[in-house]
């Protein structure tokens, strides 16, 4: 079976073009979305992707339609496969249901874990560069006892949290952070 998937970015665009690409292509089930590409939690996407079956073919207008990054692709397209689906890109002429099309996905993944590895070893040049000049990094600490003064307050149920902050200078995030090692949701990291 081909599903299709379309998805515009905001309500006021068409889907249109792409559901008359995508019935072009013989899909025989379409699913809608009207959200950001950027968004991890698409409804529609994860109902396709429920929906597919080992020997179905997955079409989509454009592979941006279906992630935003290539982390996000490759995720997807793993997924895919673990599940035995093909993928086909109308506009970009990717069909996993051939030889090339898997060649050129696999390359699409080369160049995205070469992105990855590159940024790290920029992230670990630029770190050690910053060490070398006696920079340390990492977020400031805020004084431990402005951070006791902060949980007292809160502790006495008289102010709110912007008040908190107002007073002994602690931001918020800092203080739900303390709060949650003190339940013992996080850990504290020194």
């Amino acid at each position: 079976m081909k599903i299709g998937y379309a998805r515009v970015s905001t309500a006021d665009q068409s889907l249109d073009m792409q559901m008359d690409s995508l019935n072009n292509a013989g899909c025989e089930r379409i699913y809608t979305e009207k959200a950001s590409g950027a968004k991890d939690d698409r409804v529609e996407l994860q109902k396709a992707l429920d929906a597919l079956r080992e020997g179905d073919v997955f079409v989509v207008y454009k592979l941006d339609r279906l992630a935003r990054s290539t982390k996000k692709l490759i995720e997807v397209y793993e997924q895919l496969v673990k599940l035995g689906v093909e993928l086909v890109s109308v506009c970009d002429g990717l069909d996993t249901t051939t030889p090339t099309g898997r060649a050129m996905f696999k390359m699409i993944g080369v160049i995205a874990e070469l992105e990855r590895e590159m940024i790290v070893e920029r992230t670990k040049a630029g770190l050690a560069a910053s060490r070398a000049r006696g920079r340390k990094g990492g977020r400031p600490k805020t004084d431990s006892k402005k951070i006791e003064r902060a949980l007292k307050l809160y502790d006495s149920q008289e102010h709110s949290i912007a008040d908190i902050e107002t007073m002994t200078g602690v931001k918020k995030a800092t203080l739900y952070r303390e709060l949650n090692i003190r339940k013992g949701k996080l850990s504290k990291v020194e």
